[in-house]
């Protein structure tokens, strides 16, 4: 079975490597070198030669165009590793809008869901104290309850 021209053979790798893979959450990082280089204030070359020891390391991997950080990063930035689900109860009347403006907030997904809560919104605590910042301002934010993930037991 061909999927969108790949060959049975590369469908067989990918389902291969999926298998053996473990999920990861990684934040990446879209301005370009010349741009880091300029804000740190050092030249391309030595950002690239600190890079190569970051990527050797696993705190970041690269690729043409990407720069993603691993979670082993958060410890040195001061941010835990983990999930975390934030119920969120909204004014009936701001609903549309709160909804457009949670759907641009860097969590992983947003659900709207029926009962005593308008959304449940999946989150990396790491992210966690600037996501509540954001979506406390805005208006027609009744409540919001956060939930950390200790454990997932499935």
């Amino acid at each position: 079975m061909s999927h969108e021209g790949l060959t049975e053979k590369q469908v067989e790798l990918i389902r291969h490597l999926f298998r053996r893979s473990k999920p990861l959450r990684v934040f990446t990082v879209t301005d370009t070198q010349q741009k880091i280089s300029l804000e740190l204030g050092i030249s391309r070359q030595a950002l690239n030669i600190h890079l190569k020891k970051l990527k050797e390391a696993g705190y970041i991997r690269t690729g043409r165009g990407f720069l993603d950080l691993t979670e082993k990063v958060l410890p040195i930035v001061g941010k835990q590793a983990g999930d975390t689900f934030i119920f969120v109860k909204l004014h009936p009347t701001k609903r549309l809008q709160a909804y457009e403006i949670i759907k641009t907030l860097p969590v992983d997904r947003v659900y709207r869901v029926t009962g005593d809560i308008d959304l449940i919104i999946q989150a990396s605590q790491a992210m966690l104290d600037e996501i509540l910042d954001k979506i406390n301002s805005i208006e027609g934010v009744k409540e919001t309850k956060t939930y950390v993930i200790i454990e997932a037991l499935k």
